[in-house]
């Protein structure tokens, strides 16, 4: 499976409580209007990959991003390419030769794609919240926090979060 990555960089991109939850009955936790610019920062001009329940509580197709949905049922919307696997999409994305892909959820593409991952851009949000979907914990033999900025919680924000990046360590 390494070999389908080849020349593709691939990131998470992920919003977690202190629980590492990420969502509840297919909603995000809260309403962080600074970690959504953050997002659309991060990732406008690129590819976005989902599975179909992420797309689903997103609505509709990511403006100015490659909308990929992995589905494995018969689905499809307008705006979207839908990909059976992983590996046809990827297939298809080192033929137009895109460089840069974010996985954008959900838990099961998480935890199912964090190994061929380089870089995972975390906010994590200094709250527990009721959740019934959760981002695997990252091993701190595997990857290191380069990065951290606090963002208090203000006006905006109910809660205080940090934009957090880890880099996979290379042995």
């Amino acid at each position: 499976m390494e070999s389908n990555t080849e020349k593709l960089d691939l990131a998470i991109v992920v919003a977690a409580d202190l629980n590492n939850g990420i969502g509840h009955k297919n909603q995000l936790l809260c309403h962080l209007p600074d970690d959504l610019k953050y997002f659309k920062k991060l990732t406008s001009g690129s590819v976005v990959l989902m599975g179909r329940k992420t797309f689903e509580s997103i609505g509709r197709p990511l403006p100015n991003r490659r909308n990929i949905v992995l589905s494995k049922s018969n689905f499809n919307a307008a705006g979207i390419e839908v990909f059976s696997s992983l590996e046809a999409a990827l297939e298809i994305l080192r033929q137009d030769a895109v460089t840069k892909v974010f996985i954008i959820g959900g838990a099961q593409l998480y935890t199912q794609y964090l190994t061929l991952v380089d870089v995972v851009y975390l906010t994590r949000i200094h709250a527990e919240f009721e959740a019934d979907a959760f981002f695997p914990q990252l091993d701190n033999d595997t990857w290191v926090c380069r990065e951290t900025t606090l963002h208090e919680a203000d006006d905006k924000h109910a809660y205080s979060f940090s934009f957090e990046t880890y880099q996979k360590i290379t042995q």
